[in-house]
């Protein structure tokens, strides 16, 4: 046998044993939930905004509408004159007993922005423990309850919120989100049974302010594009725990045409390739149908490796997708699973070219190490 389908068989065995791994992983993920709430944390929620994206309003509603106690919820704008302002004053307006408040920091004075307003809201919060949270997220009433729940441990810094991806109008909104939904959670889990959580990822997270001052602050992670990476690596570095959160998130990715879905794709795996390189290196294992077509382009006699590996691989989405996100849209439109991840693949291809990303209208440069610097 020549050399390169004994290559692509072995990187093939890997990706299927990941597979089989990604199924014990969603089954002990399920197994561990947090126990009742016994007294209710007071929260801070920080909700960065810039311009209203598709849903904004009903996404914000969801975190007025929590079925908790004790809780505030700051926003910030960049500038008085953001039409996110007007929304959030809206619902301040309807929800009057809620308590709220809406910031305006400015220009950030390092490049990403979104750990400015993080660190402006954090300063005026409240509450010890805090929600950072994204824009394009929706929640049930219940997500307070549940992670508060969670950091009735007192050893625990961080918890990271997996999300289930829901998809806008367009095709490669639908695309990315079944990749988000069957893919990327699939190495997460993985990793948490393997090495554990030593690393933050997503739109949500909940962190301890004492496990921030821990690291120093938000100031430690301003440089970096992928700060939520960091902030969980520096905070398990720290000594505090960090976890995987047994509450899932919806994240609304939008209606997204092929051109703006394509930089994005780009700019998450060329940051992810610079955050951790041997885990983007790693990431081969997890499409293993590109690997099985490859092979059988390469030795025809392999042909029975398709039909194998796309099982293995419905069996793994299928935990992921359907056991830990109940997701609706992979259910409906599966078939989508095979050309996903052929996409997928080649972009995590491109991912190893390039050292610039398109951000909200402007060019940034990435450096070695994951910051990076507008250009």
């Amino acid at each position: 046998m020549a050399l390169l389908p004994i290559l692509l068989l072995a990187i093939l065995v890997g990706a299927v044993v990941f597979s089989v791994l990604t199924v014990f992983a969603a089954h002990h993920y399920l197994a561990v939930r947090p126990g009742e709430l016994r007294t209710a944390i007071p929260v801070s929620i920080l909700k960065p905004l810039a311009g209203v994206d598709e849903g904004l309003e009903e996404n914000l509603r969801s975190f007025f509408q929590q079925d908790y106690p004790a809780f505030e919820l700051v926003f910030a704008v960049r500038d008085s004159s953001d039409p996110a302002a007007g929304v959030v004053e809206k619902l301040q307006g309807e929800y009057p007993c809620v308590a709220a408040k809406l910031i305006v920091t400015g220009e950030p004075p390092y490049p990403n922005a979104k750990v400015f307003s993080l660190a402006r809201m954090a300063a005026e919060a409240r509450h010890d423990l805090l929600v950072m949270s994204d824009s394009d997220i929706r929640v049930t009433p219940d997500m307070l309850r549940i992670v508060a729940a969670e950091f009735q441990d007192e050893r625990l810094g961080l918890a990271t919120c997996p999300y289930r991806a829901a998809s806008g109008r367009s095709f490669w909104s639908a695309l990315e989100a079944i990749g988000m939904n069957t893919e990327f959670l699939a190495g997460i889990l993985v990793a948490r049974i393997v090495e554990g959580m030593k690393f933050a990822v997503g739109p949500t997270i909940v962190a301890r302010r004492a496990a921030l001052d821990a690291i120093g602050g938000f100031d430690r992670v301003k440089d970096f594009l992928a700060e939520d990476f960091v902030l969980g690596k520096l905070v398990a570095e720290s000594g505090w725990r960090v976890i995987l959160s047994s509450y899932v998130i919806e994240h609304r990715i939008g209606s997204q045409g092929f051109r703006e879905n394509a930089r994005h794709r780009l700019r998450w795996v060329r940051s992810t390739r610079r955050s951790r390189p041997s885990g983007y290196l790693g990431q081969i294992f997890t499409n293993p149908l590109p690997i099985a077509l490859l092979l059988v382009a390469a030795d025809a006699s392999w042909w029975a490796a398709i039909p194998v590996t796309a099982l293995v691989r419905a069996l793994a989405a299928w935990a992921v997708a359907g056991w830990v996100l109940h997701d609706s849209l992979t259910a409906r439109r599966w078939w989508l699973v095979p050309v996903q991840d052929v996409v997928s693949f080649a972009f995590w291809l491109a991912g190893f070219f390039g050292n610039t990303i398109q951000w909200r209208g402007r060019t940034y440069y990435l450096r070695s190490d994951g910051r990076f610097e507008l250009r």
